[in-house]
């Protein structure tokens, strides 16, 4: 009972929780992006501001959005690869049993899922081999080979192991840093949910969540937010009960 009602105060982030976090913190005026003016409280010494109450509705939005996905038990790709973001990413993901990308996005992610596919399964496969044994049949020198071209593919693709089609929803850090990510989920007409500076546009994004997007803090702030509104939405799905 008690897990249950930890995660429910988890999952409400208040004006306060935000301002203490930092994720008031806009960049300066010069590089603010005309779709997120009205989202900018005031201007102090050149910086811009962030309006944290309609942060808070945007928060709301996408919390509802991401509840109704972990009611039906949807997959989301979780994105982050800036410094800032790697550890909060990879280690929310994991917890989640969700996939991620917190070292490079690869082109074609979603676009040429195909073939991503198969680099997924290739690095699967070397690892089912190598733990059962099943390289012994190669020489030494092929292992090593081997061992070179998955040492690659588990950096770019070890947050993808287990991913077998495109995800429901992408969750990503810093919109404008991954922008390759987002032209895909919109091409690829995945909903797209995004932690966005002032610097931003907010345009073509399902959920965006205008914020400091490069404070461990705030980033960590919000994903929580995300990842226990998922785990809200699990929680709501009826158990079927047991036939007599």
């Amino acid at each position: 009972m008690q897990k249950v009602e930890n995660k429910k105060i988890k999952e409400e982030v208040s004006i306060e929780d935000m301002f203490n976090a930092g994720a008031h913190y806009g960049y300066s005026k010069t590089r603010r992006h005309p779709s997120v003016s009205s989202y900018i409280y005031t201007t102090k010494n050149k910086t811009d501001i962030i309006d944290l109450e309609k942060t808070s509705v945007q928060l709301e939005s996408a919390k509802e959005f991401v509840k109704g996905l972990g009611a039906r038990n949807k997959v989301i790709l979780f994105v982050g690869t800036k410094p800032e973001a790697k550890e909060t990413i990879k280690n929310i993901a994991e917890a989640l049993n969700m996939p991620y990308v917190n070292e490079r996005w690869i082109g074609g992610t979603l676009s040429n899922f195909t073939e991503i596919k198969k680099r997924i399964a290739e690095l699967e496969n070397y690892r089912k081999e190598n733990k059962e044994g099943g390289l012994e049949k190669y020489t030494k020198k092929e292992r090593v080979v081997m061992a070179k071209k998955m040492e690659r593919l588990a950096r770019y693709y070890s947050g993808l192991v287990g991913l077998k089609k495109i995800p429901d929803a992408l969750y990503i850090v810093d919109a404008k840093g991954e922008s390759i990510a987002q032209t895909e989920g919109l091409k690829s007409n995945v909903p797209v949910i995004a932690l966005l500076n002032s610097d931003s546009n907010i345009k073509n994004i399902d959920y965006p969540i205008i914020c400091n997007d490069s404070g461990i803090p705030s980033i960590k702030l919000f994903t929580e937010s995300i990842s226990n509104s998922y785990k809200s939405g699990q929680m709501s799905i009826p158990t079927t009960a047991p036939v007599k």
